[in-house]
């Protein structure tokens, strides 16, 4: 099987390409290290001393508790005497608490590890679920054993605990354990091989990381900024903390010597740089001989769809960010550049650590949102309602980009709001403007209600759905958003305080000189990053569809997609960047030898980039650094053309268990051809020119005005066939 993470080291460096650069930490890079953790201290990131004892002794009692559970259920089984005794369960810890990163009231991720002989079904979600039951010290106890990860989530002496299960092919389960060798994977079902998997990539993140002090430091900087920023998300289609964690682990082994000072402002510099779909990985891809399928779109074509691949290290190696949409990168590019020029603006001194810390100001951002409220008829019913329609909510990003050809973008916040009035109700809200640079006819329409009737009918598939769970859609201008959404209930005045981003939208960054200006409006930066995406889309999609590794330099910017077998235009906007032949994507791939053996010697992505890496000379310029940069990457990934519908069906494939059973094939038949249906004639009313929607019947729908600024759009949500009632919601908006 081989030790993990032994193809990954060559000549003692960590990762699949050389460092960028082997250079110490300056006394400015000391001083600024020393700002940001007193800053993450200030903050409350860090846990006091008590509440880490009291996470120690709550994990002990957890572990003693398991291994009861094993020794009554072998005995129930009738099991001998010796396999009785030496039963045993053992309790592993991953994710941020085992990462170190962890901060105050933040739950821990579990994992218990049992022997061939207790079951998920009935043993851990039956007598495990009963004995925690009916212990006075756990409370909130909640059962998920549906979920693509099946969870039981409760509090412990009032410790939030998620808790997994992997079942091993083993009668006794050793104390010590070591679950990251590949054999523990001999035999195991799915869902083990899943729920082992958080344990393995935290423990081999660790290893793959030259300084893990360093590392910690820097990861909780990005995690809590990514969280000010709104961009902390797996589920709303943003990026996660094993995400962060991945993406700030390569950054550690492309910078092996930096103090976190630095390790942040590469982070912003390279990733503000990477060309997506161009995987991050920590380490080569190998197969292995257990058969398990790997992250591989030359192979799987559900992998071509991924517009943000970022790679587990633990065998079999997966796509951690299959949820990033194309507005939710597009997003989360912004954001990237945005930190890129505060930390240039902090090398200037001309700003400092809590500019970069600067909350986004979501409800000031767009002036027209989608609002989604669900209620339920008690706490329980909410709980469950919630968790099955915020892991739904991706989707109504995905139909809207789909329907309007990305025309319309959707920013989906990360978060929940609940109204106090309104007990047993939360909301969740999306903001919605039109892609930046799109030429606009008077009277184009962008008719999206029956993206959003789809949804819905998605939404109430669910198959623990009970009476009083419902759930309406609704669109709200930014001056009527509910005053229940602020802090406090209170509806804030115009920020008196300038930050940032005020300067940054209105030019006054560069005359106020609290930032380095590259020249370009807020306006034009987004148009840039909006043809970045578009070209990332492009290349996962690129003409051709090639799987040998060949890339059509001349494909167009503007085709037609076949969808449904008719002719749907995908108009993309904007050039393509220059992209050189010899930095492809297969190049990355080809780097790990389990791919049909073609390993680049020693594992280098690209000989040349030896010119520009791992230097102990005096730092090099931004220049040299950044062609460094580039050479690490390879260049676009060659996919098969993606038809849109898939994007659902792939990811509805996850939830085929939640799905409700509506009475056979038959009815299942029926279900998807109206959806298919819907989806059909939604498409059609964004094709159709304005004429033909009028005389369609669609006198209620978005309206992109010529004279409108930036954010002038008004999109018609019309939410009928509402569980209370019909209703139609018709806005258009030109001055």
């Amino acid at each position: 099987m081989g030790s993990p993470g032994l193809s990954t080291r060559n000549n003692g460096r960590l990762g699949i390409t050389e460092p960028i650069s082997l250079g110490g930490p300056t006394e400015y890079d000391e001083i600024k290290t020393r700002e940001l953790e007193k800053f993450l201290q200030d903050v409350g990131l860090y846990e006091s001393q008590e509440e880490a004892v009291s996470r120690e002794e709550v994990l002990g009692r957890l572990d003693q508790i398991v291994k009861n559970w094993v020794k009554a259920i072998s005995r129930a089984k009738g099991l001998n005497d010796q396999l009785v005794q030496e039963a045993n369960a053992k309790i592993f810890t991953f994710g941020s608490y085992r990462l170190g990163v962890h901060g105050p009231g933040a739950d821990i991720d579990t994992l218990c590890v049992g022997p061939r002989h207790a079951t998920r079904e009935e043993d851990f979600f039956g007598e495990l679920y009963r004995m925690l039951s009916e212990m006075p010290e756990v409370t909130e106890l909640h059962p998920v054993p549906d979920a693509h990860v099946p969870v039981m989530n409760f509090k412990f002496k009032g410790v939030s605990i998620d808790l997994l299960y992997a079942k091993l092919s083993l009668w006794v389960i050793p104390e010590d354990l070591d679950i990251s060798q590949d054999s523990i994977l001999q035999n195991a079902d799915e869902q083990t091989v899943r729920s082992l998997n958080g344990c393995r990539v935290t423990d081999q993140i660790l290893r793959l990381v030259p300084n893990i002090k360093n590392f910690r430091t820097t990861l909780r900087c990005m995690r809590f900024w990514a969280k000010c920023r709104g961009v902390y998300s797996n589920v709303a289609g943003f990026l996660g903390g094993i995400n962060w964690a991945l993406l700030v682990a390569r950054i550690c082994q492309l910078y092996p010597n930096a103090l976190p000072n630095m390790l942040v402002s590469r982070f912003f510099r390279v990733y503000t740089q990477w060309r997506w779909p161009n995987p991050v990985m920590l380490c080569a891809i190998e197969e292995r001989s257990l058969g398990l399928q790997v992250w591989d779109p030359r192979r799987n074509p559900k992998d071509r769809f991924h517009l943000m691949p970022i790679i587990t290290p633990a065998y079999p190696c997966m796509n951690s960010s299959y949820n990033v949409s194309s507005s939710t990168l597009r997003i989360m590019t912004e954001e990237f550049e945005r930190g890129n020029e505060i930390c240039e603006a902090m090398e200037a001194n001309k700003a400092d650590w809590e500019t970069l810390f600067e909350p986004f100001s979501f409800f000031e951002a767009y002036k027209n949102y989608l609002q989604i409220d669900i209620n339920a008829e008690n706490e329980d019913d909410l709980r469950n309602w919630k968790g099955w329609v915020e892991s739904r909510l991706r989707q109504l990003t995905l139909k809207i980009e789909r329907h309007t050809y990305n025309m319309l973008q959707c920013h989906p916040h990360p978060g929940e709001f609940t109204d106090r009035s309104r007990p047993l109700h939360c909301s969740y809200f999306m903001g919605l403007q039109r892609k930046q640079g799109v030429p606009v006819n008077e009277g184009e329409h962008f008719d999206i209600r029956l993206t959003v009737e789809e949804f819905k009918h998605t939404v109430n598939m669910y198959s623990l759905w009970k009476v009083g769970m419902e759930i309406h859609v609704t669109h709200v201008k930014r001056r009527n958003i509910p005053s229940f959404v602020f802090p406090g209930g209170i509806r804030p005045s115009r920020p008196s305080k300038a930050t940032w981003d005020s300067r940054r939208s209105s030019g006054e960054k560069s005359s106020e000189s609290k930032g380095v200006s590259d020249g370009l409006d807020d306006g034009r930066k987004r148009k840039r990053i909006d043809d970045n995406v578009a070209n990332t889309i492009k290349r996962s999609s690129s003409a051709g569809s090639s799987l040998n590794g060949e890339v059509n330099e001349g494909s167009p910017s503007v085709g037609n997609v076949s969808v449904g077998g008719g002719l749907a235009s995908a108009n993309v906007i904007g050039e393509p960047r220059e992209v050189k032949t010899e930095s492809k994507i297969t190049d990355i791939i080809d780097n790990s030898k389990s791919l049909s053996g073609n390993l680049a010697q020693n594992g280098e992505l690209n000989p040349q980039s030896k010119d520009f890496s791992a230097t102990n000379d005096a730092p090099f310029s931004k220049e040299a650094e950044n062609m460094a940069i580039e050479k690490i990457m390879s260049g676009p990934y060659v996919t098969n053309d993606t038809l849109p519908q898939e994007l659902d069906e792939l990811d509805d494939f996850e939830y085929r268990n939640q799905v409700k059973d509506s009475g056979g094939n038959k009815k299942d038949s029926l279900m998807e051809s109206t959806s298919a249906n819907m989806a059909a004639a939604s498409l059609a009313n964004v094709a159709a020119s304005p004429s033909q929607m009028s005389s369609n019947g669609a006198d209620s729908s978005t309206t992109l005005c010529p004279s409108g600024g930036l954010e002038e759009l008004e999109v018609l949500i019309c939410s009928f066939l509402d569980w209370s009632c019909r209703r139609y919601c018709s806005v258009r908006t030109c001055s």
